[in-house]
């Protein structure tokens, strides 16, 4: 059952690293990419947010980054999206025209609750 949960948590971070990173890359190339947080680009930040999760996931070590930085993420993405929902913001948009902060929430939260329940499942083995 564990492995199964670290393969899926594996997917989200893939998904969410290459989403995160092609905003990033079109931010640096195009300066359009990704809305701002005062001078902080925040694309940037949620890339930041998927890669030491995800360093502390595959060494399996340092369950509070992976906490915090996916927290952080989780709550970014939760104003970014009803702001966008109310109109106060506009979120990038997937290919199918999905805002991403929206599906940034939804992996966040699907990040937390899988390593949640893979942490304990070890605990409880």
């Amino acid at each position: 059952m564990s492995k199964n949960y670290l393969k899926i948590i594996n997917v989200f971070f893939l998904i969410g690293l290459f989403g995160a990173g092609n905003l990033v890359i079109t931010e640096f190339t195009t300066g359009d990419g990704c809305p701002k947080f005062g001078a902080a680009i925040t694309c940037l930040i949620i890339l930041i947010c998927f890669i030491l999760p995800f360093i502390s996931h595959l060494l399996k070590k340092w369950n509070l980054i992976y906490f915090l930085f996916t927290g952080i993420a989780t709550l970014i993405a939760l104003v970014a999206s009803v702001m966008q929902y109310i109109g106060n913001a506009e979120c990038p948009k997937s290919d199918s025209g999905i805002p991403m902060c929206y599906l940034s929430l939804l992996i966040f939260t699907s990040l937390i609750t899988l390593k949640k329940i893979q942490l304990d499942y070890v605990n409880y083995k």
